[in-house]
């Protein structure tokens, strides 16, 4: 079952763009998602098809070889491939987001003209190498050090979680160029993943969802960078990340919501065609209202990840719906799943259906990108504004 055009009320282009990646994710994700996650088997043919269809570069300018997608069409590609494998939308959320935006928005021509088409085809891979074992949500907290050296930064210090890391071409390395600076000392480089100093290693253990997905510890050990390759102004490193991040939590917003719309199809399904005391499962009450309820709450969360984008296309700030879309749509999705894997009972605690592999996939989208509790805090912040004391007090 799919919605109806007229659900998503979106403009033909964003249409266009949503009939793509539906086919997309049908056509050659649906046959081999179930086996690469199984595997744990990430898989550069599916990055080349992505690439193929378009759908790496269509959020970036024509200018850049993209397709000149709106913000709206985005989260319409990023919910068709999140309800079908969420991790080929989390390697496109890397991969479009995180790297490639602001590779085109802030790296020197030379770096852009070289790494974006290959970048955009699928031709190569890269990683935004931000998260550390003590800076997460805290990016003023980064202990990975720049120091200038001649011509050249020298970059030291350790990643850990980087999507993308181990199988990466080219990384947007971030690190601190005086830890008394915090966030304001911050500063990005274009690494090529050859380059002599960087070590990389899988992450130990096994992830609960986005198995598909290759997450890689990257160590820096006296890197050394010609100063020509940083992405973005001197010490405007925070501002570099923060377009990537807002980038990155809009496509995981939307991926929620796409894991969502599986999960509440796939139980309107079965609720029709299980039968149990001479009927159907779905004309139970308890059962009604809970698909009543999921269908609700991915009516709101759509509405908000479109709020958010349709803010963008226009040129406005979108970050406060972009924090409430992001809260909302991943903690509707983990609910959703959760009582999808309930309603099929032993069938949806098998992988045998995708059920399972939904609602582990969904339990990462409420922690990256800046988990819950952060899009709460960053919401309560913009409601209350800035503490001013009362007149006559002391500061």
């Amino acid at each position: 079952m799919q919605p109806h055009d007229q659900e998503y009320d979106l403009p033909p282009e964003a249409a266009a763009w949503r009939a793509r990646a539906a086919a997309f994710a049908q056509n050659v994700l649906a046959p081999v998602a179930r086996e690469a996650d199984r595997a744990g088997r990430f898989s550069r043919d599916v990055v080349r098809q992505l690439g193929q269809a378009g759908l790496i570069g269509a959020a970036l300018p024509a200018s850049a070889g993209g397709g000149a997608a709106s913000a709206l069409a985005a989260c319409a590609i990023a919910e068709e491939i999140g309800a079908v494998d969420g991790s080929t939308r989390g390697f496109l959320a890397v991969q479009a987001g995180l790297v490639l935006a602001p590779l085109v928005a802030h790296a020197p021509a030379a770096l852009r003209d070289h790494w974006a088409p290959r970048l955009t085809s699928g031709e190569a891979i890269g990683a935004c190498a931000l998260t550390e074992p003590e800076a997460g949500s805290d990016l003023g907290a980064m202990r990975t050090t720049i120091r200038p050296d001649g011509d050249d930064v020298v970059i030291d210090g350790e990643k850990v979680w980087i999507t993308n890391g181990g199988v990466a071409d080219v990384l947007l390395v971030f690190g601190q160029t005086d830890p008394t600076r915090k966030t304001r000392g911050l500063e990005c480089y274009l690494v090529a993943a050859d380059t002599p100093g960087l070590e990389r290693q899988p992450m130990p253990g096994r992830e609960l969802g986005h198995r598909a997905s290759d997450h890689a510890r990257l160590v820096f050990r006296g890197l050394r960078v010609p100063k020509a390759q940083r992405v973005g102004p001197a010490l405007g490193g925070m501002g570099v990340a923060m377009l990537g991040l807002e980038d990155g939590r809009l496509n995981v917003a939307a991926g929620a919501v796409g894991v969502h719309r599986a999960c509440l199809e796939a139980s309107i399904q079965f609720a029709r065609t299980r039968r149990q005391f001479g009927q159907r499962i779905g004309d139970f009450q308890q059962v009604g209202a809970t698909l009543a309820s999921m269908d609700v709450a991915l009516r709101a969360s759509r509405l908000l990840v479109h709020q958010a984008a349709r803010l963008k296309d226009r040129g406005l700030d979108n970050g406060h719906a972009v924090s409430a879309a992001k809260l909302h749509a991943t903690e509707a999705a983990l609910a959703a799943a959760t009582q999808a894997i309930q309603l099929h009972g032993s069938r949806g605690y098998s992988d045998e259906l995708p059920l399972e592999r939904h609602w582990r996939d969904v339990m990462a989208l409420t922690i990256y990108e800046g988990t819950s509790n952060i899009q709460r805090v960053i919401l309560a912040r913009m409601l209350l504004g800035r503490d001013e004391p009362p007149e006559g007090s002391e500061a």
